[in-house]
């Protein structure tokens, strides 16, 4: 069972999200919030699988509620899905390097949102907006040279930290690169851990930084 919580301070869209959730078996929402303000402490005691958090609330937005939430439970903290609108696409990228695990649209489709919700909780695939390419390419014109963590990778993590910035899952990269879907998860591991990332959102994120898609 996926454990959800809801933080929107529409009561209308977040009553609306809670009744399509909860028609699914395999998830249900345990929280549902309208405000960041005491968050942590409810995620504490109702231990959600995911959090569903809206960008612009008043009081706490949500990039500094994704902050706080990373900060104060660390490994600890459930996967955090940004909602969005087209038009905050800079809010997004920074909701990303605060911690998010994705984002979505709010016009996205029902059956594509519970997806979502699902490949995040198991924590094995990028979940992203169907703007995601153009909201990255808008921040092209910032990109600059990778540091010396990306000296630290081989050749082969360098291949791999590309393929898994086009999108391509583990199973499609080790067809490619001749390699088995455990060495790849291996790599991506290592990956993570010499650039100081958190996930593989996080991983597209630096890609695009560094204009190495």
């Amino acid at each position: 069972m996926i454990r959800v919580c809801l933080v929107d301070d529409q009561p209308l869209f977040c009553g609306g999200i809670a009744m399509i959730i909860d028609s699914r078996p395999d998830m249900r929402v345990v929280a549902q919030e309208s405000s960041a303000i005491g968050l942590t402490e409810s995620i504490r005691t109702t231990r959600p699988d995911v959090v569903l958090m809206d960008v612009r609330m008043p009081g706490i937005d949500g990039i500094t509620a994704t902050r706080d939430l990373i900060a104060a439970l660390g490994d600890q903290a459930p996967k955090i899905l940004v909602l969005t609108t087209f038009d905050e696409d800079e809010a997004v990228s920074s909701a990303i390097a605060a911690g998010a695990s994705g984002f979505l649209l709010k016009d996205a489709q029902p059956d594509f949102l519970l997806a979502s919700i699902r490949a995040v909780a198991a924590g094995n695939q990028v979940v992203a907006a169907s703007a995601t390419r153009q909201l990255f390419e808008r921040h092209r014109a910032r990109a600059g040279e990778p540091g010396p963590e990306y000296d630290a990778l081989t050749p082969r993590e360098r291949e791999i930290l590309v393929r898994a910035a086009q999108g391509l899952s583990n199973a499609e990269i080790a067809d490619a690169e001749v390699l088995s879907e455990a060495t790849v998860k291996t790599h991506i591991s290592r990956i993570l851990t010499k650039l100081a990332l958190r996930d593989r959102v996080q991983l597209v994120v630096y890609a695009y930084d560094h204009n190495l898609v």
